[in-house]
C-alpha cells in the first residue's frame, strides 16, 4: 500500500517541536505516511502571493493534512488582509478543504482555539499529541 501523502500545518514560531516529532515518526518505515511541511516560514520570500502559490502547490501534492493547533494557531497575522484569512494556518486549512483533502486537527491542548476554517469540513479531531490517535484518525479518513 502506498504511503499517505500528508501536509503538516503548524505555527512555525511556536509549534515547530511538534512538527519535528512528526518528522521523526516519518522516518519509521512502519509508519504509513510521508509528510510535507506546509508552513510559510520555510518559503524564503516575503511575497504573500508567492507564499500562497507555494503553499497551494504543497497542499495539492498531498491527500491529507495534519493541522497542529497550538496556543497561537488562531492569532491574527499582520498580513491577514493580504492573505485573505486570519493567518497562514487558516489559509492552509481552507486550501486543503478546497482541494478535497482529508483533515486531521490535532489540538496540543484542548483549550487551544482552532481557526474557524477547521470546523464543519468533516475533519477528524485529536485532543492530545500522540502518534496512535493521529494515525487512527488518518486511517478513518482513508476509510471514507
Amino acid at each position: 500500500m502506498a504511503k499517505k501523502k500528508v501536509c503538516v500545518s503548524f505555527d512555525y514560531e511556536h509549534d515547530r517541536l511538534y512538527y519535528n516529532l512528526i518528522e521523526a515518526w516519518n522516518e519509521n518505515p512502519k509508519i504509513d505516511f510521508s509528510i510535507n511541511d506546509c508552513t510559510p516560514n520555510e518559503i524564503k520570500t516575503e511575497s504573500v502571493s508567492t507564499v500562497k502559490q507555494v503553499l497551494s502547490t504543497k497542499i495539492g501534492q498531498a491527500n491529507y493534512m495534519i493541522a497542529i493547533i497550538g496556543e497561537h494557531s488562531n492569532d491574527k497575522h499582520p498580513d491577514s488582509k493580504e492573505i485573505g484569512y486570519n493567518n497562514w494556518q487558516a489559509y492552509e486549512i481552507a486550501k486543503n478543504t478546497e482541494k478535497g483533502n482529508g483533515l486531521v486537527v490535532v489540538k496540543i491542548k484542548q483549550e487551544n482555539a482552532a481557526p474557524s476554517e477547521a470546523y464543519g469540513v468533516g475533519a477528524k479531531w485529536v485532543y492530545s499529541f500522540n502518534l496512535e490517535d493521529i494515525l487512527e484518525k488518518l486511517n478513518e479518513l482513508v476509510g471514507k
